[in-house]
């Protein structure tokens, strides 16, 4: 059953028509991916779905059960008030509910409750827990921890959190919203790998009906089953994620233009028939040449040319090959920042033509390490060496070396002066700045906008050795392709930073994992990563490659192993125990609930009284229980990250 149809939905800019005749349906349970090239409309056509925009034809059209969840209309607050409260915020209407019962089992405790007061006891227990009221609290915490949030961090306020956190609030509180159809805009942006598995695992038990726009294609393939393209101002429906839908839309498309060119083939044919009945010159033929006319005329009012393909960005990447296969060693990189250890015995090898990626949690020092490797910081110990002939270049995802005054047209011509205005233009089309778009201030530009330029002056540096920093952030789904291609026919060597799934597994060679106690080595791409973190060839791994002078920290780093694998018993023991308990508890709450509402004990209003009694107290240990499980469950996850680090 569809919960929201849009109907030949059209919205202009001006006189420029953004889309036009969009036209779907949203099931019950439908996990939809909306793509797209940026500038196309999709968050616009969210904030039509919402209200917020106004639209010049066709109607929305959604029916009484569907509630709506858009991360903006969660704002959050500029207050001292905690990450966790405010996200129990959402909450609000469950705790007036709550509230309210506690009061009316105070009185009802205190003396001779009347029927009265046990009638509206039930109706309001009735209604808190039918709206979650038994759950709320863990419900907020759960989700905070999946998205990074530890307990202690849980009680920071939010006004002194960082745009990506503040982010992940706003995405806890849309999550944990009610609503049954999530409008999603770029939720994986600001998420570490952790966070985003906990996403993709809650958005596949999510109940509801959801539509992501998203530029991660790993994320899509996961989450949708569905995909909604915005293309040509037109929105076109396809079965599958994101790789059927790539699969799907290249068959149409090739489909497309084997019909368009046989028409044309056929209509040339007949065209040459005609022409050979005039030559003929004979009534008959002219007869013959009206019929044949009339064929053509019917055959072009159906001749459709399929639509072009946006517009892709042209990387190129090429350099001259460096005199030695050992292109980078770092050994033992340690650095701190205000007395706390950022990282310790990080050891980088990179060789000739790999395609290096460097993984790990926010805030593990990826872009740190990457700044050390480029000597822009200086280590507390440990030492960089290049191999000879290696010319290092540097893409900051800050994109800190773009001049906020400039042009787009001067950025790049003061970078390298003796190309001419001509090579200049033309460098800067085949990066889809064209016309005036080369005399706009870098201040003005976009987020992809400048990307795009900060990979073009990488591009035309020639360099053999690339460090890039998150390089498909602000790029949309056709430019990161176009930089995957490039990547992969690139004859040099590149070192990446980068959340990117699809873009690791598509083009990675090696990765490196980085913790706090160093570097990690892994073959393969994100999914070797995974399989190799899930099993002991880690922790392996890393024992392998220390080196045997080092014999004293490893005895250190072999005791401390030990205390962390006798921690993570105690606690799975706990975990266990607790669980159980939980299990116990949410049966005794129902048995008892059902007490109440047995007809033999409704007009007993001693028993109602008891047994109310001791549902609080069964309330409030499965509180104290599972608040106590989420801290243990946190903290075995991070021994257990600190075991395999």
């Amino acid at each position: 059953m569809a919960i929201f149809n849009s109907k030949d939905i059209t919205l202009y800019f001006g006189a420029e028509m953004l889309f036009g005749g969009v036209t779907f349906e949203v099931e019950k349970g439908d996990r939809i991916g909306l793509v797209g090239v940026n500038g196309c409309g999709k968050t616009t056509l969210f904030k039509a779905m919402r209200g917020e925009v106004e639209y010049d034809g066709g109607e929305f059209v959604k029916s009484k059960d569907a509630v709506l969840g858009y991360m903006e209309q969660h704002v959050i607050r500029e207050s001292s008030v905690s990450v966790y409260d405010e996200v129990l915020s959402v909450f609000e209407p469950v705790m007036e509910l709550e509230s309210r019962l506690d009061e009316l089992n105070h009185k009802i405790a205190e003396g001779a409750p009347t029927k009265e007061q046990l009638d509206e006891q039930m109706h309001l227990r009735e209604k808190f827990e039918a709206e979650g009221g038994l759950t709320y609290r863990t419900r907020a915490m759960s989700s905070l921890l999946g998205l990074g949030f530890t307990l202690e961090e849980q009680e920071k306020p939010v006004s002194v959190l960082s745009g990506g956190e503040k982010a992940k609030v706003q995405l806890a509180k849309l999550l944990l919203s009610g609503a049954n159809l999530l409008l999603l805009d770029e939720p994986t942006n600001h998420l570490d790998v952790a966070a985003l598995t906990w996403l993709e695992k809650f958005l596949l038990e999510y109940r509801g009906a959801y539509i992501i726009i998203s530029h991660d294609r790993y994320f899509l393939d996961r989450v949708t089953t569905r995909t909604f393209e915005l293309e040509n101002k037109r929105l076109t429906a396809y079965k599958g994620g994101y790789t059927a839908y790539r699969k799907k839309k290249e068959e149409d498309l090739e489909i497309a233009w084997r019909h368009y060119e046989n028409q044309l083939e056929e209509i040339n044919r007949i065209k040459g028939i005609i022409e050979q009945q005039k030559r003929f010159n004979q009534e008959r033929n002219y007869i013959t040449i009206a019929s044949k006319e009339k064929q053509i005329e019917r055959l072009e009012a159906d001749l459709v040319k399929p639509q072009s393909l946006p517009k892709k960005l042209r990387f190129d990447f090429s350099c001259t090959e460096p005199v030695t296969d050992e292109i980078l060693t770092a050994k033992n990189l340690q650095i701190s920042f205000d007395g706390t250890t950022l990282f310790s015995g990080a050891d980088i090898e990179v060789r000739k033509r790999e395609r290096v990626f460097l993984l790990g949690t926010n805030g593990s020092g990826k872009t740190t390490l990457f700044k050390i490797l480029m000597k822009q910081l200086a280590p507390e110990q440990g030492t960089v060496t290049y191999g000879a002939g290696v010319k290092a270049g540097y893409y900051d995802q800050l994109m800190t070396g773009l001049s906020d005054n400039k042009t787009v047209m001067d950025e790049i011509w003061d970078a390298y002066p003796k190309m001419s205005q001509t090579q200049v233009r033309t460098a800067l089309g085949s990066f889809l700045f064209s016309g005036e778009d080369v005399f706009k201030k870098i201040g003005v530009l976009s987020g992809g906008e400048k990307a795009r330029v900060a990979l073009l002056k990488l591009m035309l540096s020639g360099c053999n050795f690339l460090l890039l920093d998150e390089p498909t952030n602000h790029l949309d789904i056709n430019s990161r392709e176009a930089l995957e291609d490039a990547i992969a026919g690139y004859n040099g060597t590149v070192f990446i930073i980068s959340h990117d799934r699809y873009l690791i597994n598509k083009t990675a060679t090696r990765l490196y994992k980085l913790g706090k106690s160093g570097t990690i080595s892994i073959n393969g791409g994100y999914d070797d990563f995974l399989a190799a973190s899930e099993g002991e060839t880690v922790l392996s791994a890393a024992k392998a490659k220390e080196p045997a002078a080092q014999d004293s920290a490893n005895k250190l780093d072999y005791k401390r192993r030990k205390e962390i694998q006798s921690d993570i018993r105690k606690l799975t023991t706990r975990v266990t125990k607790a669980e159980s308990r939980i299990a116990e508890l949410e049966e005794e709450i129902e048995q008892t609930n059902a007490a109440m509402a047995a007809p033999e004990n409704s007009a007993d209003y001693e028993k109602i009284a008891e047994l109310s009694q001791k549902l609080s107290e069964l309330q409030s240990e499965l509180d104290s229980q599972t608040e106590q499980w989420l801290a243990d469950s946190e903290e075995l996850e991070t021994l257990k990250t600190e075991q395999y680090s």
